[in-house]
């Protein structure tokens, strides 16, 4: 599958921010799922784009902009060729062992609840590891429920479980607790999805990584319930949501801010928006 994905954030302050530092994490890697054909970052500001590396492997891309600056736009576009692999990623940076990703973070605490639910799925699909993860996924899609009103605010797992409701991020956190819960390392991925274009998780989205011996790497979406396919576009990793952020950063002066996300990804002549 062909994608070609355009990705424009705008901020815009008031009264103006006299200077604003950035880190972008937004441009994916080739593996063995995609290839990618063409892709470039801008900014409205006076600017210059550093590119590095994070500790993840993830391409990053770093700038300073002076102001005052009463508004400041990121526009991502690009092209990627993708391929369905049933979900096992290969050629993949990787830049620490799989047992790293069974750290605990602020947003992956286990609790009671989420530790009951992984042993429950366990026990309900045998040890095997691959068979147990599709437990969760299978799980934790049908435990929650969708919130297409609520932005991401950063909700632990364990909080975002007990409401049984949430986005992506809630969706891949959860299963990621679970998936640790069990001695199972996993791991959060952003990036983009182009499905059903009646389907609000199309767009930007988020989902996990699971690391089964045998396999590798495995990538589960938990707000769809399904392995990745060749509608997901990977772009960055991380323990949780804050290790792979699209954007990150802080301002100088200002007061408000609010911004818009306008992403549009066109499969052949479809086309959806959100």
């Amino acid at each position: 599958m062909r994608l070609s994905i355009s990705h424009k954030t705008t901020y815009n302050y008031t009264p103006p921010a006299a200077r604003v530092i950035q880190m972008l994490r937004l441009t994916p890697r080739n593996h063995d799922g995609q290839y990618v054909a063409d892709w470039r970052i801008e900014a409205s500001a006076d600017c210059r784009l550093d590119q590095h590396e994070d500790a993840f492997g993830n391409i990053t891309h770093s700038f300073a902009a002076d102001g005052p600056l009463s508004a400041l736009s990121l526009l991502v576009e690009g092209e990627i060729e993708t391929r369905d692999v049933n979900g096992v990623m290969r050629d993949t940076a990787e830049r620490f062992p799989p047992s790293l990703f069974l750290r605990e973070t602020t947003l992956t605490a286990c609790d009671d609840a989420i530790a009951a639910f992984a042993v429950s799925a366990q026990g309900a699909h045998g040890g095997e590891t691959l068979v147990v993860l599709h437990g969760l996924l299978e799980g934790v899609h049908k435990a929650m429920v969708w919130d297409d009103h609520r932005p991401y605010e950063g909700t632990p797992a364990a909080e975002a479980f007990a409401l049984k409701h949430g986005i992506a991020p809630d969706f891949a956190h959860v299963f990621i607790t679970a998936a640790r819960s069990l001695g199972i390392p996993a791991r959060f991925v952003a990036g983009y999805f182009c499905g059903d274009p009646t389907n609000k998780r199309d767009a930007g989205h988020a989902w996990a990584e699971a690391f089964v011996g045998d396999l590798g790497w495995v990538a589960f979406d938990p707000a769809n319930g399904i392995c990745a396919t060749d509608a997901h576009a990977r772009v960055a990793v991380g323990l949780d949501h804050l290790g792979a952020a699209p954007v990150r950063g802080m301002r100088y002066g200002g007061g408000a801010e609010t911004l818009t996300v306008d992403i549009h990804i066109d499969q052949a002549s479809r086309q959806t928006q959100s």
